[in-house]
């Protein structure tokens, strides 16, 4: 008989040592493969305001939250929920680091201290996927989990995505083997060469609504991966 709970969190920003916070807690109970319906939400006041870019990937604003409890409130409530139970988390590290921040301050021990296990997705999903995307969003499309109604992200729904992708992932791996036999066969590559004088070139620049869009993917691209992409440490 086992107990599994998919867990993930909205916060104010990146960095739980610089003094973010979490905001929203959303876990999603599974006993013996099975949902059971008996989940844990709640949203959390952290006496701050979140980050711009954070802001844009999860909507919950300061006046939202300014009347929702502070996290030690709901803390004995939540660790007896959690307690024993085998954790799944898509990057473990970045949800368990802003818990044991929330927990430090209240005194109480390390996240891990209070649960059985701790499973990442994100690990499991680059050893069966491997140079692929494995963001929640590439996981749900890969699997043909329908996440259509996911505009923000938020941390009941992102961890019942979650759990549907973590069965999929976990049932069987027979289509694993398959795509890694695809993706070892070598590609042919074309090549074309176009005498195109320069002056023929147009260049078109991006215009601020472009610009914004893209500044709210790359800020999602930092939320899946719970770090800088690429282009943002660029």
């Amino acid at each position: 008989m086992k107990r599994q709970i998919v867990l993930d969190t909205e916060t104010t920003g990146l960095n739980a040592r610089g003094g973010d916070r979490i905001i929203e807690i959303g876990c999603v109970e599974l006993f013996n493969r099975k949902l059971t319906g008996n989940n844990f939400h709640c949203y959390l006041n952290p006496e701050r305001d979140s980050e711009e870019g954070a802001l844009a990937v999860h909507g919950l604003t300061t006046e939202f939250l300014r009347d929702k409890p502070k996290f030690s409130e709901i803390a004995n409530e939540f660790l007896e929920y959690v307690q024993g139970a085998e954790i799944v988390i898509h990057n473990a590290p970045f949800d368990v680091g802003f818990l044991n921040a929330e927990l430090s301050l209240l005194g109480k021990s390390a996240f891990p201290e209070f649960v059985g296990l701790i499973t990442d997705t994100l690990v499991q999903a680059k050893e069966l996927h491997p140079g692929k995307r494995n963001s929640l969003d590439s996981l749900c499309d890969r699997y043909e989990i329908s996440n259509s109604h996911r505009k923000l992200h938020g941390a009941l729904l992102d961890a019942e995505l979650l759990a549907d992708v973590f069965l999929a992932m976990s049932r069987g791996q027979n289509s694993f083997s398959i795509e890694i036999e695809e993706e070892n066969i070598a590609p042919v590559y074309t090549e074309v060469l176009i005498d195109l004088p320069l002056h023929d070139v147009l260049l078109c620049l991006a215009g601020a609504a472009e610009l914004a869009e893209h500044e709210l993917l790359l800020t999602g691209l930092d939320k899946d991966l719970r770090a800088k992409s690429i282009w943002n440490q660029i």
